[in-house]
């Protein structure tokens, strides 16, 4: 979940609607839209607004997913590199990320 809070605030702060959330950490954004009114109320504190959320709206590649992970990184979140497949003992041919490729 604290990934998810992490790169929802870094999309938000920077409106940067490129980015998408591993496999791995979209389940926390999931729980958390489910809680509809909690989440609309905390978009509106952090953003001023509704931070929506599109399944399937972005492929998700290992480069896509390596700049997410440097944005939440470089807005000062800890990252846990397991959860997004950037872990360094994840090397191809394994996939250890989400998308083609990986």
């Amino acid at each position: 979940m604290d990934q998810a809070l992490a790169f929802l605030k870094v999309m938000g702060d920077s409106r940067a609607f490129d980015m998408t959330p591993s496999d791995t950490v979209d389940p926390g954004w999931h729980s958390f839209v489910l809680h509809t009114q909690a989440y609309a109320m905390w978009c509106e504190e952090q953003f001023g607004f509704f931070l929506g959320h599109e399944p399937k709206a972005a492929v998700r590649t290992r480069p896509l997913i390596g700049s997410v992970v440097d944005r939440v990184r470089a807005a000062g979140f800890h990252v846990d590199d397991r959860l997004w497949g950037a872990a360094a003992d994840c090397n191809p041919p394994a996939c250890c990320g989400d998308g083609d490729g990986c």
